[in-house]
């Protein structure tokens, strides 16, 4: 199981410590320092079944900046904003061993990623 992780999110360290809780094995990928590439942004959206702007943190201040939530919804673009900018990236992000990702932001996420 892999999560993308930032340590300096509380969202992100509670995920984190439900996963170590239950057992699993986590490889934990700071994406801040180890900044997925576009082809990876791609697979997680597949495993996801989201869009890339579905994953944005559209209110954070480099999105407003970027003026990302009027932004034309080319999916090119943002998934190449996303590997630019990987801090836009709502986290964390767990992606299980079977193929399974989630957004992993609440504790329902959390036990679809345990189950």
């Amino acid at each position: 199981m892999e999560i993308w992780h930032n340590p300096k999110c509380s969202k992100s360290r509670a995920a984190r410590e439900a996963l170590a809780h239950a057992g699993r094995e986590v490889r934990e990928r700071r994406y801040l320092e180890d900044t997925p590439t576009a082809a990876e942004i791609e697979n997680v959206l597949g495993k996801l079944g989201l869009e890339p702007w579905d994953i944005t943190r559209i209110d954070d201040p480099l999105a407003k900046e970027l003026k990302l939530r009027d932004a034309e919804r080319d999916r090119k673009l943002w998934v190449e904003t996303l590997a630019t900018h990987p801090s836009l990236i709502q986290r964390p992000i767990v992606i299980t061993d079977d193929g399974r990702a989630y957004v992993a932001r609440d504790e329902q996420s959390i036990e679809q990623a345990l189950s």
